[in-house]
């Protein structure tokens, strides 16, 4: 079942997504090259904490960071650890609060210095496809055209969409329904309503889209080796379109 809030339970939701964007612009000035991402978990930790707010990843199904922190081939659910970032990486940073039972959650890829062309056109790419996804956001439209618009993005960059892992509903719960994928048919799935809190997130593949597991049982790897980025944004469907819950404010 599609869970609809309320203008106050909107509003909890507001102010997860202010302290999950404002994470990320903490993080965004401390990405360099030899900070390790244990070090880049730590800040985030202390400052969701600061903000009355919990990690929402933090102990999630066992999961042992405060953010997930994903270098390179690696997708999703990175472990921060003693890994040092390097001049010409790329790391995606996804980023969840609770904040008084409601959750928030954002992921970006972000360049560590100077980095290759592809890897400049892949952020590029993945950003964009979340925006032209978004565009579709609207009472009465159909999820799935909001999918198409991604995967027809990415796949006229010539890139490649990852089936395995899909954007989700939102709010008490941090995975709630729908399953959103990062493809589909148009004017297919369930219709938009006012009130649904979506999280919308591509994961885009230079190479293949295949990915695979590690040892670790939790990080996520493109199986043929090349650069991947993720980005999302948790939006509210409005009566006028759709309000992006987890931008920084001004």
């Amino acid at each position: 079942m599609i869970i609809c809030k309320s203008e106050v339970e909107l509003d909890l939701m507001r102010e997860a997504g202010r302290i999950v964007a404002d994470t990320h612009r903490l993080l965004a000035r401390a990405i360099r090259p030899n900070i390790t991402t244990k070090e880049l978990d730590q800040i985030a930790e202390e400052f969701i904490r600061s903000q009355g707010a919990i990690p929402s990843f933090k102990g999630y199904n066992g999961f042992p960071g405060s953010i997930c922190a994903s270098v390179n081939e690696e997708l999703v659910h990175g472990i921060p650890g003693p890994r040092k970032l390097a001049e010409g990486d790329i790391i995606s940073i996804d980023i969840g609060a609770q904040y008084k039972g409601y959750h928030g959650d954002s992921a970006w890829t972000y360049p560590v210095g100077e980095v290759s062309e592809t890897a400049k056109r892949l952020l590029e790419v993945t950003e964009r496809s979340l925006y032209q996804g978004l565009a579709e956001a609207k009472p009465d439209a159909r999820l799935y055209t909001l999918s198409h618009a991604i995967q027809t993005c990415i796949e006229d960059a010539g890139f490649s969409v990852v089936r395995e892992y899909v954007g989700h509903g939102i709010g008490t719960e941090l995975h709630e329904e729908p399953q959103i994928p990062n493809y589909g048919v148009p004017n297919k799935g369930p219709r938009l309503k006012p009130g649904m809190v979506l999280a919308i997130e591509p994961m885009v593949v230079v190479g293949e889209r295949f990915v695979k597991t590690l040892e670790d049982d939790w990080t996520v790897v493109t199986a043929d080796g090349t650069l991947c980025a993720h980005f999302e944004h948790t939006i509210a469907i409005t009566a006028a379109g759709y309000e992006i819950l987890t931008l920084p404010k001004a």
